[in-house]
């Protein structure tokens, strides 16, 4: 388990208010910022931004990516800021620019074939609805 305080740009504000609702580490913001509608919830209660808590999720299920923690904050520099994001990643061009940016003691490529591979069994926090406006999420068959 990790502090809220490893979570790069958390302010201590914010780290007060999420500790007021009994959030206090990192695993414990993955499952309180997983859905939406906890999002909105946490948002009403604190006043934190539901697109901030969503960032917030996103770096904190990161995190638990085995192995990624130590190169986290390259590889969000890179524009890999997401679950999603490094599971639709290429890990041989990512491999690469982790090399280019980090050079001595850069992951290697099965280090980050392997967090790619992580990543798509483990995208748990449910994205933002579309811009459309609408909150309402409508299930279609198919």
């Amino acid at each position: 388990m990790k502090r809220l305080e490893y979570l790069q740009g958390i302010t201590e504000g914010e780290c007060d208010s999420l500790r007021a609702l009994g959030v206090r580490h990192t695993n414990q913001l993955i499952h309180a910022t997983t859905l939406v509608i906890d999002r909105e919830r946490i948002e009403r209660r604190v006043g934190i931004p539901e697109e901030r808590l969503y960032a917030l999720g996103q770096q904190a299920s990161l995190m638990e990516i085995s192995g990624l923690q130590r190169h986290l904050r390259v590889v969000m520099r890179l524009g890999v800021s997401t679950l999603r994001q490094l599971a639709q990643a290429d890990a041989g061009k990512l491999h690469g620019q982790l090399g280019d940016a980090i050079g001595i003691g850069a992951p290697t490529l099965p280090e980050v074939q392997y967090w790619v591979s992580q990543a798509r069994y483990i995208d748990v926090v449910e994205d933002p609805p579309e811009a459309s406006g609408s909150r309402i999420r409508h299930y279609v068959p198919g």
